[in-house]
């Protein structure tokens, strides 16, 4: 499942996935894409360990399945909060995304 919100030139500035069975998927295969398309801040919310993924700073990498990937990758707990980088000052607590 995946939500985005778009920016005013009509691309989007974040993605969101779910992930349970997809985990693996959302990581490697659509993270690839994401970066290619330079999505600058890309969130799994991974259901299985119940913790926010963050991926940012999309660049080049030869061997990713798309031949981009993130550069940074944060995990956040359910204690945590986390700021999209298109709301400045916006903190989203990560037991908000999690059921």
């Amino acid at each position: 499942m995946r939500s985005s919100s778009t920016s005013p030139h009509g691309g989007a500035r974040l993605v969101v996935e779910l992930a349970e069975s997809s985990l693996r998927r959302d990581r490697e295969e659509k993270g690839s894409l994401y970066a290619r398309a330079g999505i600058a801040d890309y969130w799994i919310v991974n259901l299985v360990d119940r913790v926010l993924e963050v991926f940012r700073e999309p660049g080049p990498e030869p061997a990713a399945p798309f031949g981009w990937r993130y550069q940074s990758v944060t995990t956040v707990g359910p204690e945590g909060s986390v700021a999209p980088l298109a709301a400045h000052g916006a903190r989203i607590p990560v037991a908000d995304l999690l059921p």
